[in-house]
């Protein structure tokens, strides 16, 4: 939801910094690196019962997943290469969060140790809304929106960790809006596919085209001579 609304705004805002990192001669993946072990840190310090300093640390993990794509685009250096890297560990790092919220219920006295289920719960069925987002791209089909995608559950457990007596209530309306997004994509797909079935033919078609403009952009770099300064 935040996605589509606040994206382009969030773009235009993060781009002068996109260019002032681009003369540092850091790369996309090193910014996606950095915010996978602060969100790992970030995880363990939650789990050890720390709840503020998993959330700065939460905090400090989304500002170089913010950057990537700025300096990406600032660089020319955007691939398919890089946007599976930062998907993948998007994942990672929801899974270390959320795991470390798991540990922090199962070790901490005051909690019973089934609560633990809870934020494996949400991890599971945020993996599902991953997973019909990219089942329908590769099939040419649009799959973004919801009630609860990334950037929602972020700030929601940033709300929970700030406010602990809110973090339960938190954790099961992230639950509910989680599955109720996972069903909004579904119907999403499931009507598009209804009205304009992609058939195999295609899909093959889309392939054939990404495979031949990655042909190219090789032999563009291969045939590319550097000027020489005089």
């Amino acid at each position: 939801m935040f996605d589509g609304t606040f994206r382009r705004p969030v773009d235009a805002a993060v781009k002068p910094i996109g260019q002032a990192l681009r003369s540092t001669g850091l790369t996309p993946d090193h910014l996606t690196v950095v915010g996978l072990l602060v969100g790992i840190g970030a995880g363990i310090a939650i789990g050890a019962g720390h709840l503020w300093i998993g959330l700065v640390l939460v905090v400090f993990a989304a500002l170089p997943d913010l950057l990537d794509g700025a300096l990406a685009k600032a660089s020319g250096s955007s691939s398919q290469r890089g946007a599976f890297f930062d998907s993948t560990v998007d994942r990672v790092t929801d899974f270390f969060l959320l795991g470390g919220i798991a540990w922090y219920f199962a070790t901490d006295d005051r909690y019973s140790g089934q609560l633990a289920m809870l934020p494996f719960a949400i991890a599971g069925v945020s993996a599902l809304i991953s997973y019909e987002r990219a089942k329908a791209e590769s099939l040419g089909i649009d799959a973004k929106g919801g009630l609860m995608e990334r950037a929602e559950r972020i700030i929601a457990l940033c709300v929970g960790l700030a406010i602990n007596v809110l973090l339960i209530p938190i954790l099961w309306l992230m639950l509910v809006l989680t599955t109720i997004t996972a069903v909004q994509r579904f119907v999403k797909v499931w009507r598009q596919a209804a009205v304009a079935p992609v058939t195999q033919e295609r899909i093959e078609m889309r392939r054939s085209r990404r495979a031949s403009r990655r042909v190219a952009r090789i032999e563009r770099r291969r045939t590319h001579v550097p000027r020489r300064n005089p």
